[in-house]
């Protein structure tokens, strides 16, 4: 092997983990066929992506609002005034990992009808520390869910840079019923 085809080989596998570390593949163990790997059918449909990240400034905090989502309801988020009703913590996980674990948690909130989440990413002295990594995949991340309607940086009791709030958008149940609930009020 030429000393190129090392360097790409070796580029091309720095983030692979040995499968002896690898606690989210299990072996079904069989003497006479090889092992088959058992799959996680929810983590098919994750179109979360990887690849290349610009890593966020440790000065910038995160914050996003799509279109249409009201100022009071931003300023009620970033002053920590909504209920978490469920959190996630990717403290020391791998990118992967946190990766498969913020799909489903959203996925799960979303089907249990939650609105307000917090999501405790971590926060690193340096630039390129493992925690701001995480920090800005999840940057990215929420973005690519069409349930999240905003997120920002926590409060400082609530982990501050190192945590977020995340606003999901409402259940058609939920806004049916607050529809209703409305039309009574104006009979």
């Amino acid at each position: 092997m030429n000393p190129d085809d090392k360097s790409l080989f070796l580029d091309a596998m720095e983030d692979v983990q040995p499968l002896k570390r690898c606690t989210d593949i299990h072996w079904q163990p069989n003497c006479n066929q090889r092992a088959r790997r058992t799959i996680d059918t929810a983590q098919l449909d994750n179109f979360l992506t990887t690849g290349f990240l610009d890593v966020l400034p440790l000065a910038e905090p995160l914050f996003f609002q799509r279109t249409g989502v009201q100022r009071g309801v931003i300023e009620k988020l970033r002053s920590g005034k909504y209920p978490r009703q469920a959190s996630l913590n990717l403290l020391r996980q791998p990118v992967e990992q946190c990766r498969q674990m913020l799909f489903s948690f959203i996925k799960q909130a979303q089907k249990e009808g939650m609105r307000n989440l917090i999501i405790i990413h971590g926060k690193g002295r340096e630039a390129q520390s493992h925690p701001n990594i995480v920090r800005s995949y999840l940057a990215r991340w929420l973005t690519e869910f069409e349930e999240v309607q905003a997120f920002c940086a926590a409060l400082p009791h609530h982990g501050g840079s190192g945590a977020c709030y995340v606003a999901l958008r409402k259940s058609n149940e939920a806004r049916l019923e607050n529809w209703e609930r409305h039309a009574r009020r104006s009979r």
